[in-house]
């Protein structure tokens, strides 16, 4: 017997049938202007990112955003609540086909007292290609980037109270359909998560992932950010940090091209052979194993509009090979990781099959890894006006909750208000001016 609501009937016979003009009629978009705010009656109790157990306590803010879609009328109207448990069916396709997608981006605090995001519109546009990639509902990216907004609105008043800092935003999309079976979903859920998150820009030791081992390959979906491409990888990581090392840099192939360190984007100043020129050397994306990251296009057009003078801006494929023969040739001068959540990190080692590698400077001593750094910092930070900082206007939020204590304090208020002369003389005037009846 069928289980859809009369509602849902209708919805999905306009659908497909159309409506009585014979008109076709389009699931709903997803439309951040009929978002429903519902303020928590319990908010938490904020602490500083630096006192929270990152991977192991909860570190999230007081709300959340979620908007359901279905295959009979499309995305439903978006909200903003108290931030709580989802509820799914242990048939879920995202339980059980990764059918789950998400973004990781952030909102800074300016020394300005202003918040702002870091080109938020990049991020909405690669979870529509994440999304499409997994079968999961399409929407238009700006919605994304409007709820994006919304919700720190609400929230970073209190999240977000020190000039310096920042907050990470996590949108997510996951495949909700309770039908098993290998199929596209035919319901979903989109919803926003905020978190406070620890510094992750201190200089990086990486282990070379070995032959056998692969995080993406061409035709795949190493350039969507699915969950498919990091749960593979934890074995990896793992083994690679009970070595000391803080994280893979993944390879592909016999040839080990370099591609990645960790979930973030890999860069290499490298002194040409042929040339004498320095190089800013990354992994191009036309073979889709890499991630098209913000903060790797960032670097990529900052380099080019600022450093062309000093280095030429390179995005091709090299191997492990190349960079062991820059480094035993003294040509390898710097090394580093980028991405959200290391932003801009140094690498000071790689150790590569039973070689170690060191580039020329590292640390404190990389020349283009710190200016490159200093200029995405400034324009996050409002230190340099630039159109990729886009500032939130905020509205906070002041909690419906009246604790015990308050409604006590009152009541003993009233009580002394009530044993006074003038009660029953004041009470009357505050009525009559109620009405209107008192100049």
């Amino acid at each position: 017997m069928c289980q859809c609501s009369q509602g849902q009937l209708l919805a999905r016979e306009r659908q497909i049938f159309g409506d009585e003009k014979g008109v076709v009629c389009p699931l709903a978009e997803l439309d951040p202007s009929k978002l429903k705010i519902t303020i928590t009656t319990s908010p938490k109790t904020y602490s500083r990112p630096e006192s929270t157990q990152w991977g192991k306590a909860d570190a999230t803010t007081d709300h959340m955003i979620t908007a359901r879609w279905t295959d009979t009328v499309g995305w439903h109207a978006p909200e903003l609540g108290p931030y709580t448990r989802m509820h799914l069916w242990p048939t879920a396709s995202c339980l059980h086909y990764a059918t789950e997608c998400f973004e990781g981006l952030k909102a800074y605090r300016g020394y300005d007292g202003k918040v702002r995001l870091f080109r938020p519109s990049r991020n909405a546009a690669r979870l529509l290609l994440s999304s499409t990639r997994i079968a999961c509902p399409t929407f238009p990216p700006y919605a994304i980037e409007e709820l994006v907004k919304a919700l720190i609105a609400v929230d970073a008043e209190k999240w977000l109270p020190e000039p310096g800092t920042f907050i990470y935003i996590r949108p997510t999309i996951i495949g909700t359909g309770r039908a098993l079976g290998v199929q596209k979903p035919r319901e979903a859920m989109f919803y926003i998560v905020m978190a406070l998150f620890p510094k992750f820009d201190n200089p990086l030791k990486l282990l070379a992932s070995s032959e056998d081992t692969i995080r993406a390959w061409p035709g795949g979906f190493g350039s969507a950010k699915v969950g498919a491409n990091y749960g593979p990888s934890l074995m990896a990581q793992k083994e690679a940090q009970l070595r000391g090392y803080d994280q893979i840099l993944w390879l592909f192939a016999k040839e080990a091209f370099v591609t990645e360190a960790g979930a973030s984007n890999f860069f290499c100043v490298i002194r040409s052979k042929v040339s004498g020129k320095l190089e800013l050397i990354t992994a191009p994306l036309d073979d889709k194993i890499i991630l098209d990251g913000v903060t790797r296009r960032s670097i990529l057009e900052l380099a080019r509009e600022r450093l062309s003078n000093e280095i030429e801006v390179v995005e091709k494929r090299y191997t492990m090979a190349d960079l062991a023969s820059a480094h035993d040739e003294g040509r390898l001068v710097e090394a580093f990781a980028a991405g959200t959540a290391y932003f801009v990190a140094p690498v000071t080692e790689i150790h590569f099959r039973g070689k170690d590698i060191f580039p020329a400077k590292s640390g404190e001593d990389s020349t283009y890894t710190k200016q490159i750094k200093q200029w995405l910092a400034d324009i996050m930070y409002g230190n340099a006006n630039h159109e990729w900082g886009v500032i939130v206007e905020e509205k906070g939020f002041v909690s419906e909750r009246v604790d015990d204590a308050e409604v006590e304090k009152m009541v003993q208020k009233i009580k002394k208000l009530k044993a006074s002369r003038a009660w029953e003389t004041a009470l009357e005037k505050i009525k009559s001016e109620e009405l209107g009846e008192v100049e």
